[in-house]
């Protein structure tokens, strides 16, 4: 098993920032009509999401997250030796979007930066891949940025997609402190990776349609649009994940932990998980509502409007991430609620980064 422990590494920053742009799921009564939507607002729970403006990029949000983090924090950028940046949309094919957040945050040449490509459970794998990182190397303080602009991966006409997901990014600083330890465990079922896929826009299937059209699951999309086989997400969702999650918490329990915070999927699905784990649902903070599944950068959004505001506690928090790949994880952690900074608003993105045919 995928278990690991990170003795003397803590989080010690989480810094969120959307896009301006609050959009209202009413507002498709027009185009798919008040049942089907209402109907969809019921089961996800979404209601709002924030929406970027389509010169601002994942790594835009992400980079006034850290920004805001390093001046929170009083930080020097030549502190930071590592940055991690996970995200499904990245600026470009090539290079690593994590080169483009090392120029623009100022860091040293002494930093390693690279990206990852994850999902909804890539924050908890962040987690773990920065920690080790830190524990086989000189570094004292790093970087994992996560972002994802999820509208743009589906199809205009998949109402059960586009009504769902929501657009953010996230700074999370891990620091080297003794009197801290991180302890989590990661799965994988490859099995499953065409549960949700993006049939064309890499490599493979390079002459995919992007004539949209209709499919068997009555859902209009080219093969250049996310699909999501919701059967299958859910099962795997509702048996998986709460097993692990049982597991992990061990003869202790659930009892123990301040809350349960997990990935925004959609409402019934927490709810789901709720049931099984039998941790009621008032320990399970819930931001799907306002924010949308915002992949990844659920966790730590979730993490800051619950606590942002709130000063002077610390929280023992086990965190859950699951989706796309398969892929899972649960990590366990206490993060003092002073580290945690409330969600900044923004439409700020990066001029020099659009670059014409010249």
């Amino acid at each position: 098993m995928a278990i690991f422990v990170l003795d003397g590494i803590g989080i010690k920053g989480i810094s969120c920032a959307v896009p301006e742009k609050v959009f209202d799921n009413t507002e498709f009564y027009g185009k798919f009509g008040k049942e089907a939507t209402d109907n969809v607002i019921k089961m996800t729970g979404v209601r709002f999401s924030h929406r970027a403006p389509e010169e601002q990029t994942a790594s835009d949000l992400c980079y006034v997250a850290a920004k805001n983090l390093i001046e929170k924090k009083n930080i020097s950028t030549e502190e930071i030796g590592a940055l991690v940046f996970i995200s499904q949309t990245p600026d470009y094919r090539l290079p690593a979007t994590a080169c483009v957040l090392h120029k623009r945050l100022g860091l040293s040449m002494n930093c390693m930066a690279f990206d990852v490509n994850l999902g909804c459970s890539g924050w908890v794998y962040g987690v773990n891949i920065v920690g080790s990182l830190m524990k086989t190397s000189g570094i004292e303080k790093t970087l994992l940025l996560f972002g994802d602009t999820s509208i743009r991966t589906v199809s205009p006409e998949d109402r059960g997609a586009v009504m769902l997901f929501g657009e953010g990014g996230s700074a999370t600083l891990l620091v080297k402190d003794d009197s801290e330890s991180i302890r989590g465990e990661l799965m994988t079922d490859g099995e499953g990776f065409k549960t949700i896929i993006m049939p064309s826009g890499a490599y493979r299937n390079r002459n995919g349609s992007a004539e949209r059209v209709l499919h068997s699951d009555e859902i209009v999309r080219s093969d250049y649009d996310g699909h999501m086989n919701g059967t299958d997400v859910f099962s795997f969702t509702i048996t998986q994940v709460p097993k692990l999650i049982k597991r992990f918490a061990g003869e202790k329990g659930l009892d123990q932990y301040d809350a349960l915070v997990l990935h925004q999927a959609n409402l019934y699905i927490l709810q789901q998980i709720s049931r099984k784990t039998k941790v009621p649902m008032d320990k399970i903070p819930i931001s799907l509502d306002r924010y949308g599944n915002t992949s990844g950068t659920s966790i730590p959004i979730t993490l800051c409007d619950a606590y942002g505001n709130e000063t002077g506690t610390k929280k023992h928090l086990l965190m859950s991430g699951f989706g796309i790949g398969l892929s899972w994880g649960v990590i366990e952690a206490d993060i003092h609620s002073d580290d945690i900074f409330p969600i900044v608003v923004t439409d700020e993105f990066f001029d020099d980064g659009i670059i014409g045919n010249d």
